[in-house]
């Protein structure tokens, strides 16, 4: 498991790679942010250091935590995500923002089915598929190494803080054109409240919902998308 959490307002964060026993990974992410003056933890390294912060009702031996996917299910799993075989089921990414207009985000994945014995994808790399500031909040996902190529998520902050573009337009951008076609989608939030959710896939599962009552779900790309 790999997860990221990152402050927009403080600029702290945390990350965690290579966790096979705990069942929350963005909560080790979120204690390596508060309890040390590092950011990220990998492997045998975050596993100690999870079992010694990390109450034991929250560990799991996960000795397998890719499901088999049966032929005729996989069909419509993989056209959901836009991807191939090797595509990234299981990410679960979360952006948010306060009355004040702070910003704060969170991703966790599974990671890339297939993958090499420790490869590391885009969830925990600061400015690839998590990032915030005092601009927005962003979480991606898709194919790992496309997001991370395009440092997808600072760079639809960079756009808003250097370019002046809406955090829409920048989003678009990001996804339309830094990233090839089907490999990256993305769900953030402005410091205004302004939200965004693009991909360049075939389907993304996304909801969003605001305090006034508002709320969306969708899988699809919709008329406006």
């Amino acid at each position: 498991m790999e997860a990221c959490i990152m402050d927009g307002k403080t600029m702290r964060c945390g990350a965690v790679s290579g966790l096979t026993t705990v069942v929350n990974a963005v909560s080790v992410a979120r204690l390596v942010m508060d309890k040390t003056p590092h950011i990220y933890l990998g492997f045998q390294g975050a596993e100690a250091f999870a079992r010694e912060h990390v109450s034991p009702s929250n560990f799991a031996l996960l000795i397998d935590y890719t499901q088999p996917i049966k032929q005729d299910e996989k069909s419509e799993v993989l056209a959901a995500t836009g991807g191939s075989g090797d595509s990234q089921i299981g990410t679960v990414g979360c952006v948010a923002v306060d009355r004040d207009g702070n910003l704060a985000t969170a991703t966790s994945t599974g990671g890339l089915v297939n993958k090499m014995v420790g490869r590391i994808g885009d969830t925990p790399v600061i400015g690839a598929g998590t990032y915030a500031n005092s601009y927005c909040a962003v979480s991606a996902t898709g194919r790992g190494e496309a997001v991370i190529r395009a440092t997808v998520a600072r760079d639809v902050a960079a756009l808003m803080e250097y370019k002046g573009l809406s955090l829409q337009e920048a989003a678009a951008y990001v996804v339309g054109e830094r990233v090839p076609q089907g490999t990256a989608g993305l769900v953030a939030v402005s410091a205004s409240g302004e939200v965004t959710m693009p991909f360049n896939t075939t389907g993304m599962f996304r909801a969003c919902a605001t305090e006034d009552g508002y709320t969306e779900i969708g899988i699809w790309p919709t008329e406006q998308e």
